[in-house]
């Protein structure tokens, strides 16, 4: 599995766009299983994790779900919102008690239709994010279901 972390919005974005999105965010806690979203669910809103562990899993089918990634703290939660039909491609479940700050996906996407600068970095930001968990779901189902895992063999 893929150990690196993904951007976080800290190291991503200049002050400036960090502010402006933190003056709309909400702090929530999530209670230790909840899930956050399901595959297929419509993407709404995103979280930024202050403390505690998200799982991100996705269906396999005639199997359980495959735990894609883990996510920890100052990491994004869910990158669906930004991109339509806005339906999440993956699952999110607490598997610790979650603060988080919440966004509304709605909102966000105004605020980089207004300003293209704020916009691009966040797009750049979430495109990165999205590399990663597309890059982190391959290794990890050839890990879990290919005859010889994410390695390479002849």
């Amino acid at each position: 599995m893929i150990t690196t972390r993904t951007p976080s919005m800290l190291r991503a974005l200049p002050a400036e766009h960090r502010q402006r999105l933190m003056r709309i965010a909400r702090e929530v806690s999530v209670p230790q299983g909840t899930r956050l979203f399901e595959e297929g669910g419509k993407a709404d809103r995103f979280w930024i994790i202050r403390t505690g562990t998200v799982e991100l899993d996705m269906r396999v089918p005639g199997r359980r779900a495959a735990v894609i990634e883990t996510l920890h703290h100052n990491e994004l939660v869910g990158w669906s919102w930004m991109f339509g039909p806005h339906v999440w491609h993956m699952g999110a479940e607490a598997t610790t008690p979650v603060r988080a700050y919440e966004f509304d996906a709605t909102a966000v996407r105004l605020m980089c239709q207004e300003d293209p600068a704020l916009g691009s970095s966040v797009a750049q930001w979430v495109g990165d994010v999205l590399a990663h968990r597309l890059r982190s779901a391959r290794s990890r189902l050839l890990d879990l279901y290919a005859p010889y895992g994410a390695g390479t063999h002849a």
